[in-house]
């Protein structure tokens, strides 16, 4: 038989087996644990991230991709250039309205196309200090309208057409008053009226339609 000591020696070797898987379980669940807690959330059954914002950075650490709400309300996803600074923007505004906008250095918008009212999409295009010289869109009656601007802003040439197509061409001068005025009427007469810069105004045909 073996002797009292020997005994004990074999249920020390035991015991101190079961202590290292016992160790061992719980180092393993332990990383289990944590590596559950690193992962987002998933939407139960279609395996998508849920997050309220997501920002790309590049391998300086530098912003160049953001994906989220403003303060406005808008949703949208922002490119940024090398030095982190906004430069378009893809969005959906409060109201629904979808605007695809690029801005200089200095966040000043260039080019921007928005669309109101699901049927009356409008593109601008400006220069730096955000004055518009282009405009060009379509209303909600069905009539379009194109809009040359001086430096400072002001239309001075306006082309478009009703809401029945019949096309239309206005001269502006600076003070905003109308000089000539071209256009085609739905009972297709034509006209023209020019306006001197003294007041005199010649038309034709005589009697406008």
């Amino acid at each position: 038989m073996d002797s009292l000591d020997a005994r004990l020696e074999r249920l020390e070797r035991r015991c101190r087996r079961l202590q290292g898987l016992t160790f061992s379980a719980l180092a393993v669940a332990g990383l289990g644990l944590g590596m559950a807690a690193l992962k987002p959330a998933p939407v139960l059954g279609g395996g998508e991230l849920v997050a309220s914002r997501l920002v790309l950075n590049d391998a300086h650490g530098q912003r160049r991709a953001s994906l989220g709400l403003d303060d406005a309300g808008t949703t949208g996803l922002v490119l940024h250039d090398q030095a982190g600074r906004p430069r378009a923007l893809l969005g959906v505004a409060q109201d629904g309205s979808p605007r695809l906008r690029f801005s200089t250095a200095e966040g000043e918008s260039l080019a921007e196309l928005t669309v109101y009212s699901d049927e009356a999409p409008r593109l601008t295009l400006s220069k730096p200090g955000g004055v518009d010289l282009f405009a060009v869109g379509l209303q909600v009656d069905g009539s379009s309208r194109l809009e040359l601007a001086d430096a400072d802003g002001r239309p001075r040439a306006i082309l478009g057409a009703d809401e029945h197509g019949s096309p239309g061409l206005l001269l502006v001068d600076r003070r905003g008053q109308p000089r000539v005025e071209l256009r085609v009427s739905p009972s297709e007469g034509a006209s023209l009226r020019v306006e001197g810069r003294d007041g005199e105004v010649f038309q034709a045909p005589a009697v406008l339609q």
